[in-house]
């Protein structure tokens, strides 16, 4: 008040002091300022010419509390500043821009009705219905408080009024209230919000009873459609003021027309008759009420026009304008007014059955909680109130959803007046000006006074001063030197470039900036720089790209920043454009960044990864980029690590990236696959990648089963075949993820094996080739390998078998394992190949009951068996004890039964034993020949096994005289193919023979010569050679049953001098027979060099050979013989008498010293091996003939060991020579 006392002077200082807290960042002393001009213009109207653009300035303030309070400013002074206008006899042009600001202001408040901020939009609902009541007509029966009986309001403006048009003022106050009822009844206004409109449009319509109907119609609205966002208590609340509200609106005595609705919506809303007929309006009410006058002063004021203004505006308006009548408002049909007549004579008993019926198909299951608020129960059904009320319902819900014959008549209504508009020019409204500071020039408030005018005045008469800030000046401003003046524009001293121009003006600019690095690091300005930079290049086109670009990639390190800030840059423009954006520049900063990355030499400190994770978006081309990083085996790890991260960081696309890492893993490359699935391993350990991960996996797996391998492992997207065949490649690219995740997860053996019954054999032998590291990582105690083995589909029995082998290499079967193979197979596949692996876990009975089954297999298999059973196999871990004994093996062989096994196989097994040198020694064939001559019956491959292990180890001679001599006790004759194997071998091992051969009987011996007449004379010479001591016959015994029986014609008179030579000679053995014994000629070669080892014999299942061939085996020499060789026995290793009655067995191997079997045993006779001192005795043969030159052993006896490397041996392949059709043995 002080100020406004004080002199013009200081109250311009004031007002410039004043101006500079409209900058400060205090909101209180901005707030203070609203205050400050919303008292000063009360006091001093004429203050609103120099604090109107201030006050504009604080609407749009940015604080909530500063807008808020310049909105309830605008509530007071919008009043203040109308009534002044109407009150100025003479309207200035600074008062004309004046008004004209504040009627934007206006505007502007109205529009803040969609503010953001629920505060603000209450505030502006105050403002609206304040609005509303200045701009319309106040009437008798209005309700006026008395604090607001001097307002002004439209019937106090003259319509003749040169400045303020009356109409216009009435059509804004209408257009408000429009403005405010559709705010009312938007969807998502707040609880607030709808509470303060209720309210607005109760004093509304007590206060201007014209604008009753369209308020009870708003309330009908949105009685019949509350905002869904509300909630229950909200709901409640709602209610229970538009209850309220309705009430005290049916105390006005204007509301008598609408007591129906009124009524109505009371009762819906749950309110007692009681309370209705207590506020019903007494008629007398009416009739007292007195119309209020119209202000004395405003009766009296007299408005004359300004000075130089014509008529025009006074043609502008109509000549009688009518007063608003409240009556008559009622009498207008609203839209839903007519929809309800309408809908009211169709509403018939018949139409709501079906309505009820139609309706209950969109019913929700659950009744919402709108409606349950909302719902009162229905009073008087089918009375014609409510059948009408009912009629008012749908028609509000009609009219607000746009439908219904009230709409359309309205909006036809509504059309016919614009016409008549565009016809009558007078009656065209004056649009406002939303933005007062936006166009037309400014003046300045200080120093205004001066009457001076400058040339633009004289060209523009028109123009229109407009209020502008007040601002601090800066420097005195000389008196007089107010007025207008020219502002300057850019644009009128510029002269239009060509496109050409601009673009080299603009990459000349960028291209400066990029240079300015180091000076613009020096002054502080880097990120302002980096800013500027990004901005350009974003807005331009393509050759500034490439030029920072290459700008960026010249020292990547250095220049990050600048790479970053372009980058999101261009996302934000992408973001800014939505739902319309286009990633296409996006991805080209993306994939250049990454591209060029990529080109660079070695990066270890990591930048691609750092622009890969850091980037807002990675596009599919930036996908493709970062594979290829990773297929470079140099940068390998580096890019499957960034792959990594961005799996893990970035959730919402991480099945997206993790499919690149996935397609990795099968490769071509050895480096990029192996690093792929060693991050894919460490990844299937997480629950939520886990699934998708199995799940490629089995998809490639289940490839297999197509009969060409499909186009998507060629990279085509659809999962088509193609006609190139399966290869090993192809194949295991659909095997690598698998069986890399197969020693994680044992259950997915299972499909494993279903793929494979399905697959062609190409597939199948490649899964065999593979599959063998991987079982062995799951071992041979999980769970779901030994179900698989237990459970082995139809189809899968190579997989199993393969999957045991493997388990089974190196280590000894688990009991579990075999106990579920056993199971296997004796109940439901007796295939013998799955015995193979558990062979070292299985019972001495079980392995010799498979075994004719098992020599039945593939030699290669067989191989492999006796491997196992051997101890053979190679393997690093611990070796299992076999169920047999190798000289268990064998002898089993032998006892095979041949109705189970053919002849032909057996041979060949027991020839596998033989080629292990270093499992079956002398010794241990020494005890199986000793065990197999034991059996009765004989074992029909005895012989052939006697003769191998004499061929393997000639040191076994005196052995197998033994077994000879033992052989003919048991009548090896009686057993036709081991009889033809001892006389072979009794062939092959002459002269050491000869003694076993004279110890036959006759008819035997006989048979002997028969088969091989080559013995005959050799033999001949061997007893021509014995002395007479040799000669002579034992003495009789009495047989025994284990003794053969000697015929008496056997023994020689006495007087013979050489019984055994006539015996021979009678025989037929003539040639070379004097009177003195002749030593034994020794064969052909006999001493000079070994001869070929003997012969094995044919047995049924082998063709004999050729006749051809066996006169020249005939011609052969024999083996020499070795004197005091592998069969000589000193005095004390003497052989078990041949013909007693206690027979003992033989020694299991005599054992002979080295230097005598290389030396012939000292010159020892031929037949020394044949018998001792003691048999001698026993027998009653002579003692043998003194040593002497002409009866010595070749002075060079063979050696033992085998012949050397190169020498072909005509001893019988394994087969057992040439091979014959495989039929069952003989015997």
């Amino acid at each position: 008040f002080i100020i406004l006392q004080t002199s013009k002077r200081v109250q311009d200082i004031f007002f410039s002091v004043s101006a500079l807290v409209l900058y400060n960042k205090s909101i209180e002393v901005r707030k203070f300022v609203v205050g400050f001009i919303e008292e000063a213009c009360k006091r001093d109207i004429e203050l609103l010419l120099k604090l109107i653009a201030n006050l504009n300035m604080l609407l749009k303030d940015e604080n909530v509390n500063v807008v808020k309070k310049a909105i309830l400013t605008m509530t007071q002074l919008y009043k203040v500043a109308l009534q002044w206008m109407v009150k100025s006899k003479v309207i200035s042009e600074l008062q004309e821009a004046c008004w004209e600001m504040m009627a934007a202001m206006a505007s502007d408040i109205i529009l803040l009705l969609d503010s953001d901020n629920d505060g603000i939009r209450t505030h502006a609902i105050k403002f609206v219905e304040g609005l509303i009541i200045t701009l319309s007509p106040r009437m008798a029966d209005s309700d006026v408080p008395k604090r607001h009986e001097n307002d002004i309001s439209l019937e106090r403006i003259p319509k003749d009024h040169p400045y303020i048009k009356y109409n216009v003022l009435w059509e804004e106050g209408k257009a408000a209230l429009e403005q405010l009822l559709k705010f009312m009844v938007h969807p998502a206004i707040s609880s607030i919000n709808l509470t303060a409109a209720l309210g607005s449009l109760a004093t509304i319509a007590r206060q201007r009873p014209m604008f009753m109907a369209e308020v009870i119609q708003a309330y009908e609205t949105l009685h019949a459609n509350l905002p869904p966002t509300l909630a229950k208590s909200q709901v409640s609340s709602v209610r229970k003021n538009l209850k309220l509200h309705l009430l005290s609106v049916l105390r006005h005595p204007s509301s008598g027309d609408f007591q129906p609705q009124i009524t109505t919506l009371l009762v819906d809303l749950g309110t007692q008759q009681a309370e209705i007929a207590r506020s019903m309006p007494s008629p007398r009410d009416t009739r007292k009420r007195p119309r209020d006058e119209p202000d004395a002063t405003l009766k009296k004021m007299k408005i004359e026009p300004p000075l130089g203004e014509d008529d025009e505006d006074k043609d502008l308006e109509p000549t009688l304008v009518a007063a608003p009548k409240a009556a008559g408002q009622a009498n207008v049909p609203s839209d839903t007014d007519i929809t309800a007549e309408f809908l009211q004579p169709l509403l018939t008993p018949e139409n709501v059955a079906n309505l009820v019926l139609i309706s209950m198909v969109y019913l929700p299951e659950a009744m919402p909680a709108s409606f349950q608020a909302t719902y009162t129960p229905v009073e008087s059904a089918g009375t014609e109130a409510q059948i009408k009320h009912l009629a008012r319902l749908m028609a509000t819900q009609m009219t607000a959803a746009g439908l219904g014959p009230g709409v359309e008549q309205t909006k036809h209504l509504k059309e016919e007046p614009k016409e008549e508009k565009a016809a009558k020019p007078e009656s065209v409204v004056i649009k406002r000006r939303l933005s007062a500071l936006a166009q037309g020039q400014a003046i300045s408030v200080l120093g205004a006074q001066g009457s001076a005018t400058n040339p633009l005045e004289e060209e523009a008469p028109q123009a229109k001063r407009r209020p502008e800030p007040i601002i601090p000046a800066t420097q005195p401003r000389l008196a007089g030197a107010g007025g207008r003046k020219k502002v300057f524009r850019l644009a009128d001293v510029l002269k239009p470039l060509s496109d050409t121009q601009m673009e080299k003006l603009k990459l000349n600019a960028v291209k400066r900036i990029l240079r300015a690095e180091r000076a613009v690091a020096c002054s502080g300005a880097a990120q302002a720089r980096v800013k500027i930079l990004a901005s350009l290049v974003t807005q331009f086109e393509v050759p500034l790209k490439s030029e920072v670009l290459a700008f960026i990639l010249d020292d990547v390190r250095g220049r990050l920043d600048l790479a970053f800030a372009w980058l999101f840059q261009e996302y934000n423009v992408y973001l800014s454009q939505l739902p319309a954006g286009s990633l296409e520049r996006y991805d080209q900063c993306l994939i250049g960044l990454l591209a060029g990355l990529q080109e660079k030499p070695d990066q270890k400190d990591g930048i691609f990864t750092k622009v890969v994770l850091e980037a807002p978006l990675i596009t599919e081309s930036a996908l493709e980029v970062i594979r290829k990083y990773c297929e470079d085996e140099s940068r390998t790890y580096l890019g499957m690590s960034t792959l990594r991260d961005l799996i893990f960081k970035r959730p919402s696309r991480q099945f997206q990236y993790l499919h690149v890492l996935l397609d990795l893993s099968s490769h071509e490359k050895d480096k990029v696959r192996q690093q792929a699935l060693l991050f894919i391993k460490r990844m299937y350990e997480k629950d939520q990648l886990r699934e998708y991960v199995e799940k490629f996996a089995l998809n490639y797996l289940q490839l297999l089963v197509h009969p060409n391998p499909p186009s998507v492992l060629f990279g085509a997207d659809k999962d088509t075949e193609v006609a190139a065949p399966w290869t090993e490649e192809t194949i295991k690219q659909c095997l690598y993820l698998y069986l890399a995740l197969l020693p994680h997860n044992h259950k997915l053996i299972h499909e494993l094996a279903s793929v494979y019954t399905e697959a062609i054999a190409d597939i199948k032998r490649t899964v065999l080739r593979v599959i063998e590291q991987p079982i062995r990582g799951m071992g041979m105690n999980s769970p779901e390998l030994l179900l698989l083995v237990e459970n082995c589909p139809k189809g899968a029995e190579t997989l199993v078998t393969r999957c045991l082998h493997s388990l089974t290499d190196k280590v000894p079967p688990s009991p579990e394992l075999v106990k579920r193979v056993r199971d296997l197979y004796h109940k439901r596949l007796p295939d013998v190949r799955f015995l193979i692996p558990v062979l070292n876990g299985l019972e001495k009975k079980e392995v010799i009951q498979a075994l004719p089954k098992l020599i039945k297999l593939n030699p290669i298999v067989v191989k492999e068996v006796f491997n196992r059973l051997l101890g053979t196999q190679h393997g690093d871990g611990a070796s299992a004890v076999s169920p047999l004994n190798p000289g268990e093996l064998l002898i089993a062989l032998h006892n095979i039964d041949s109705s189970k096994c053919d002849m032909k196989s057996i041979i060949k097994a027991t020839n596998l034993c033989f080629a292990e040198r270093n499992v079956y020694t002398s010794e241990v064939l020494a005890v199986v020949m000793q065990q197999l001559m034991e059996q009765s019956p004989l074992p029909m491959l005895l012989m052939r096994t006697v003769i191998q292990a004499l061929t393997m180890y000639p040191r076994l001679g005196g052995f197998v005289m033994n077994i000879l001599s033992r052989l003919i006790m048991k009548q090896v004759w009686k057993y036709p193919k081991v009889w033809e194997g001892f006389i072979k071998c009794c062939q092959r091992t002459k002269p050491q023979s000869f003694q076993v051969v004279l110890q036959l009987p006759p008819p035997q011996l006989a048979a002997i010569f028969d088969k091989c007449p080559e013995l005959r004379e050799p033999l001949l010479s061997h007893v021509r050679a014995l002395t007479p001591h040799q000669v002579t016959p034992p003495r009789p015994s009495k047989p025994t049953s284990r003794s053969p029986q000697w015929p008496s014609w056997r023994l020689p008179p006495a007087t013979s001098p050489t019984p055994t030579r006539g015996r021979l000679e009678r025989w037929g053995c003539h040639g070379g027979v004097s009177g003195e014994p002749q030593p034994p000629r020794p064969s052909p070669g006999l001493g000079v060099r070994r001869g070929p080892p003997p012969h094995l014999p044919f047995f049924p299942q082998e063709k004999p050979p050729k006749r051809a061939g066996e006169e020249e085996g005939k011609g052969k020499a024999a083996p020499p013989a070795q004197g005091g060789g592998p069969g000589a026995v000193g005095p004390s290793e003497a052989p078990p008498e041949v013909g007693g009655a206690d027979l003992e067995p033989p020694p299991i191997f005599i054992s002979v010293p080295e230097d005598e079997e290389s030396s012939g045993g000292g010159g020892s006779p031929p037949d020394a091996t044949l018998e001792s001192p003691a048999a001698s005795t026993k027998v009653g043969a002579p003692h043998p003939p003194p040593q002497n030159p002409s009866e010595a052993a070749p002075s060079s006896p063979p050696s033992s060991e085998p012949p050397p490397p190169g020498t072909q041996s005509p001893e019988v392949p394994p087969g057992g020579g040439p091979e014959a059709p495989a039929g069952p043995a003989e015997g």
